[in-house]
């Protein structure tokens, strides 16, 4: 049985580095959002139909590998709410994991608008996703994508029994991480 932890909010707001913080202390295999992204930009056209389905086929393939071999994963993602598709997305990771007798978490980071365009240009941010390197244009997608996207849940809203939600804003990735353990009960990885 293979567990999967998906740590979701808007841009910048501490998805990856509280993921790396999770993967210290448990022992899962990380995979973020922005390692599909990366690899499918590099050898096609970002945002052709190429790319996207290759993205999507990367995922695709590493969750499988993740449940077949009981492998728990943690895995980054920007959830657009008001999209049916992302929540079709999400469910179908689920069930891709339950049924392996694991357990899928859903961890909602939430952070004011500020902090994220502060954390935005952060180098280790700017290391790992060579894509947000155009800061300007990062900056604006962040913004803009705000009018188009519901990448927060609304108070009382959840998406499935074991999702915690948590304001990151004044919080380091590792207290966050402390607080998704113990309020989930996860355990750490089998032989860690």
């Amino acid at each position: 049985m293979a567990n999967l932890i998906v740590v979701s909010g808007p841009q910048a707001v501490g998805k990856m580095t509280v993921a790396e913080k999770l993967r210290e202390k448990l022992g899962y295999s990380l995979m973020t959002n922005h390692d599909s992204i990366e690899l499918s930009i590099k050898i096609f056209e970002n945002g052709s139909s190429a790319q996207k389905e290759l993205n999507l086929a990367i995922r695709e393939n590493v969750f499988n590998l993740a449940a077949k071999n009981n492998i728990d994963m943690i895995f980054t993602f920007i959830t657009a709410f008001n999209f049916q598709e992302d929540l079709d997305y999400l469910n179908r990771l689920r069930k891709i994991f339950e049924q392996t007798g694991g357990s899928f978490y859903f961890v909602e980071l939430i952070s004011d608008v500020k902090t994220r365009l502060e954390r935005n240009v952060t180098p280790h941010r700017l290391d790992s996703k060579k894509s947000k390197n155009n800061v300007e244009w990062s900056n604006n997608e962040l913004i803009e994508s705000m009018k188009k996207y519901r990448m927060n849940t609304y108070e009382g809203e959840y998406i499935c029994e074991n999702h915690i939600k948590i304001d990151n804003t004044h919080l380091s990735p590792e207290v966050v991480a402390d607080i998704v353990i113990e309020k989930c009960n996860i355990q750490k990885e089998r032989g860690i």
